[in-house]
C-alpha cells in the first residue's frame, strides 16, 4: 500500500523560498484543461537505477516533486531492460543492488517510500510488487516517460488514458527514429504527445529530421527551493559536471569531445580558474590549466552533486556537438541547477539564447573570444550576475513554470 506524502520540513522550504505563501493554491490555478484541474495519478517512468549518478537521478526526483506539489499522486517505474551500472564496480551488472540502493536512496527521504518499482532485466520485480504496479496503472490517469525509463509497452503501461515521452537527448533521438527501426519508430508512436529539450526541433532553425513526429519543446522542472543557498561558493573556479563521450548513439559523432578541442586552450587566455568533473582525458586537460577532478566522486549521490555546483562560483559549459551543429536549442538541466543555486552560467549557444533570457546571470558563447569577453563581464560585477541566475532559475525553470504548461499539453 502506497503512504501518504509528509508535510517534511525541506518541503515547506521549497515553498517559503518561492516567496509566495499560497504556492500550492497559485500552482493549481496555473493548470486550465479539465483533466488536470482534479487530482491525477500519475506513472513517472525514469533511469535512476540505469545511470545512477546525482545528475540523472536530480532530474527525475525534481519531476515526481514538482507533480506532487502540484497535488497529485506519483509512481516511480523504471523498465528498461538493461543492467545497472554498479559504480563500486565500475561495471555493468547483472545484480541490481546498486542501482535499486540508488533508487531507495534517492527517493525516500523525499516521502516517497513504496511509491516506486524496479523491474530487472529478468522480470523480477522490487520496490512494488507486479501485482501492485498493475494496480496503480489500473487507476492511472498519465504515464510520463523521460529519457526511456522504459522500453516496454506492457498492457498496464498502454491502457493508460495519457501518455507522453520526454526526450531530453535531442537530435540523437530524432536521428535514431529517422533510420526508420520499426520497433522503435512503433514505440514513439504510441504516445499521445512527444516533448524534448531541443527549443528549435521541428522549427526553420532546426534541420534536424522529425519523421513526421510533432515534438512539443518543454525545460527540465527544478525545485529551486532545493539548490538556493546564501552559503558564499568554496571555489573561487567556474566549473561544470561533464561526460567526455557517451556510450550511447555510438553512430553519431556529437560528443562533448568534438566541442571542447575548440576551447582546450581557454584556460592560458584568460585569468579565470576552472575545475571540471569530467570523465576525460585527465592528464590532458590538466596540462591546459582546466584542473580536472573525478566526475564519478562528484555524481556519486544527489548530495555530493549538489554540494559541487553550490560550491562552484559559475558555471562553464560545453555542449554535445550534436546539440550545437544544428542549433537544436538544448538547454541544459545542469545549467538550470547552477542557476537555482545562485550561480552564474556561461554556456555554449546551441540556439538556447532565443527561448531562454540571457546577457546578465546566464550567457551564450559561440567561440573563444566570446568565452573569454563573458568570463570577464562575470567576474566584473559578480554579484549582479549571481542575484538575476536565482532570478532566471525561479522565472524560467521552477516546476511551478514548467509543470502546468506540461500537464496541460499532455492532457490534451
Amino acid at each position: 500500500m502506497m503512504d501518504s506524502w509528509p508535510r517534511m520540513p525541506y518541503i515547506e522550504t521549497c515553498v517559503r523560498v518561492s516567496r509566495s505563501d499560497d504556492r500550492l493554491t497559485n500552482l493549481k490555478r496555473q493548470i486550465n484543461c479539465r483533466e488536470v484541474r482534479r487530482a491525477m495519478k500519475i506513472l513517472f517512468s525514469g533511469i535512476i537505477g540505469r545511470y545512477p549518478f546525482g545528475g540523472v537521478a536530480w532530474c527525475s526526483l525534481m519531476y515526481l516533486i514538482g507533480f506532487r506539489m502540484l497535488g497529485h499522486e506519483v509512481c516511480y517505474i523504471e523498465d528498461t531492460g538493461e543492467c545497472v551500472y554498479d559504480w563500486e564496480k565500475n561495471s555493468l551488472s547483472e545484480n541490481p543492488a546498486y542501482g535499486i540502493r540508488c533508487i531507495r536512496n534517492t527517493l525516500e527521504p523525499f516521502g516517497l517510500r513504496n511509491h516506486w518499482c524496479y523491474v530487472n532485466y529478468d522480470g523480477t520485480y522490487y520496490g512494488l510488487s507486479q501485482d501492485a504496479l498493475r494496480s496503480y496503472c489500473a487507476e492511472a490517469d498519465l504515464f510520463v516517460n523521460l529519457s526511456g525509463g522504459t522500453w516496454f509497452w506492457r498492457d498496464e503501461y498502454s491502457r493508460i488514458p495519457r501518455r507522453v515521452f520526454v526526450d531530453s537527448d535531442p537530435v540523437f533521438t530524432q536521428l535514431a527514429i529517422a533510420k526508420g527501426e520499426p520497433w522503435y519508430v512503433d514505440f514513439f508512436r504510441q504516445f499521445d504527445h512527444l516533448f524534448t529539450f531541443g527549443a528549435n526541433i521541428g522549427s526553420p532553425q532546426c534541420d534536424v529530421p522529425t519523421s513526421g513526429f510533432t515534438w512539443e519543446k518543454t525545460w527540465q522542472p527544478v525545485i529551486t527551493g532545493l539548490w538556493a543557498t546564501d552559503k558564499q561558493a568554496r571555489l573561487d573556479k567556474f566549473t561544470t559536471v561533464m561526460t567526455w563521450r557517451t556510450e550511447s548513439f555510438t553512430d553519431v559523432d556529437g560528443n562533448k569531445d568534438r566541442e571542447f578541442f575548440r576551447f582546450l586552450d581557454l584556460p592560458g587566455r584568460t585569468p579565470t580558474q576552472f575545475e571540471l568533473a569530467v570523465n576525460g582525458p585527465q592528464q590532458l586537460l590538466a596540462e591546459y590549466g582546466w584542473s580536472p577532478v573525478d566526475a564519478m566522486n562528484v555524481s556519486r549521490t544527489i548530495w555530493t552533486y549538489r554540494d559541487f555546483i553550490q560550491n562552484s562560483k559559475a558555471e562553464f559549459g560545453i555542449a554535445k556537438h550534436a546539440y550545437v551543429f544544428p542549433q537544436s536549442g538544448w538547454f541544459s538541466d545542469r545549467t538550470e541547477c547552477y542557476l537555482a543555486a545562485g550561480r552564474p552560467a556561461l554556456v555554449q549557444e546551441t540556439g538556447w539564447s532565443e527561448h531562454v533570457p540571457s546577457g546578465v546571470g546566464l550567457l551564450p558563447f559561440s567561440t573563444t573570444e566570446e568565452a573569454i569577453e563573458g568570463l570577464a563581464r562575470l567576474e566584473s560585477d559578480y554579484q549582479l550576475h549571481a542575484r538575476r541566475a536565482s532570478e532566471i532559475a525561479r522565472e524560467c525553470f521552477d516546476a511551478s513554470r514548467v509543470l502546468p504548461p506540461f500537464l496541460e499539453k499532455a492532457c490534451r
